[in-house]
């Protein structure tokens, strides 16, 4: 079994900033890329940034200039600093995983439970 487990939302006024934590735990026995993705209500899921294990970064839409996304690959552990929020980013922040678990022949992805991340104007 694999476990993502996130951390550091909350609130903030616009400006400011706040740092997403989250650390995957479990059967695993590689992890190719860990990433964020975001959704608001009655809108579709949204990539925020991707990273891969090799340190490729992928930031999409309005938070190229914003958010930065790092990695800690012996803590299993991906990071969002979260720059200049915005009240539209107010949403719920999903980790997740693309990882090959031993005893698999297939990646797979996983997801956190959320985090909330509001932004006052």
């Amino acid at each position: 079994q694999v476990q993502l487990v996130e951390s550091g939302g909350g609130l903030v006024q616009a400006g400011g900033s706040l740092r997403l934590s989250c650390t995957a735990s479990g059967s695993i026995f590689s992890i190719n890329k860990m990433g964020w993705y975001r959704q608001a209500p009655g809108k579709q899921h949204e990539l925020v940034a991707e990273i891969t294990t090799t340190g490729t970064t992928n930031r999409v839409g309005s938070v190229k200039d914003r958010f930065i996304i790092s990695t800690d690959n012996a803590k299993k552990t991906v990071y969002l600093q979260m720059n200049s929020l915005k009240p539209e980013d107010t949403t719920v922040y999903y980790c997740y995983a693309r990882i090959l678990s031993y005893g698999s022949t297939k990646w797979d992805d996983y997801w956190g439970q959320g985090t909330q991340v509001t932004v006052s104007s």
